[in-house]
């Protein structure tokens, strides 16, 4: 069972796309993805499993419209595995609707249950280069020339600013959501994270449709912002740390390797003792034994 997580907060793009008083917007976003033309903003019900419920399972923005069950996320980093993400958010989202309509469907019953198609969209505006769309799959994580009985597709759609250029231009909330974002990114190369955030949300163009709502809450828009982008910082460091330990690693298991190597050649063309040859590559005393357990192996 899932615990409970009271901890998430939500990032700029769930405030101003999975918010009730924000449904016009959630429209305005489903209509440039998908082409369409919905105009009645209560046509959207929204169903995002929300922060407070599980620990480590929420998502960011999902919404029923037209039979559609859509997963929205947004993404400051590249992630392959938003196929398997998006199947886990999708097994909870189906739980909540079927007891929704208990009165009405069961699942064990003899009657097919009519399910809400679902539609999985990342939204990605992280630093590294991506396409302007990219889809991913669930199978591109099972060993290589085995295929399983189900599939999972994510369209990933670049909305950093310059990038679907016909996407932002069809959305105006995305196109400035996409504009503040790039705005703190420049700024924060010249002055701290905070004022460049203050300053981009506290100079927003006046025919911005997100600046009456983002004047409104502020404060509470620039405690996000700042949580996101350190959260961002911290997870950058995390995996540049990795790739360096990761290489540390590689040159340290090369060395073992190489050492081993030259242990048995001295060994067999010198006639050297183990102890001999390790003593000639200066190879520390106290790594003797697992040189020795190393050529009794090989």
């Amino acid at each position: 069972m899932a615990l409970v997580n009271r901890e998430y907060k939500d990032r700029l793009f769930v405030f101003i796309f999975g918010r009730e008083e924000n449904k016009e917007w959630t429209l305005s976003l489903y209509n440039a993805v998908n082409g369409s033309h919905y105009t009645d903003p209560s046509a959207i019900e929204i169903t995002t499993i929300q922060e407070v419920l599980y620990l480590g399972m929420h998502n960011d923005v999902s919404f029923v419209i037209a039979d559609e069950l859509n997963l929205y996320e947004q993404q400051s980093s590249y992630n392959p595995n938003m196929p398997l993400r998006q199947l886990q958010y999708l097994g909870l989202l189906y739980e909540g609707f079927l007891k929704k309509h208990k009165d009405e469907y069961d699942k064990f019953g003899h009657d097919l249950i009519p399910l809400p198609v679902p539609k999985f969209v990342v939204f990605y505006n992280g630093r590294d280069k991506q396409d302007d769309e990219t889809i991913l799959h669930l199978s591109d994580a099972f060993p290589k020339g085995m295929k399983g009985d189900v599939e999972v597709t994510v369209r990933m759609l670049n909305i950093n600013y310059g990038k679907n250029k016909a996407l932002l231009d069809a959305c105006k909330p995305l196109m400035e959501y996409s504009w503040i974002v790039k705005g703190i990114r420049e700024k924060a190369k010249m002055m701290d994270i905070k004022n460049a955030i203050d300053e981009v949300i506290g100079n927003l163009p006046n025919d911005f449709v997100l600046k009456p709502f983002l004047d409104i809450h502020k404060a509470e828009v620039g405690t996000m912002l700042l949580t996101e982008y350190n959260e961002v910082e911290r997870d950058e460091f995390i995996l540049k740390k990795g790739m360096e330990k990761g290489m540390e690693k590689g040159m340290e298991k090369g060395m073992e390797k190489g050492n081993l190597n030259a242990i048995i050649n001295m060994m067999n063309k010198l006639k050297l003792t183990a102890e001999q040859a390790m003593d000639v590559l200066n190879i520390p005393k106290e790594e003797y034994p697992y040189y020795k357990s190393a050529i009794d192996k090989a």
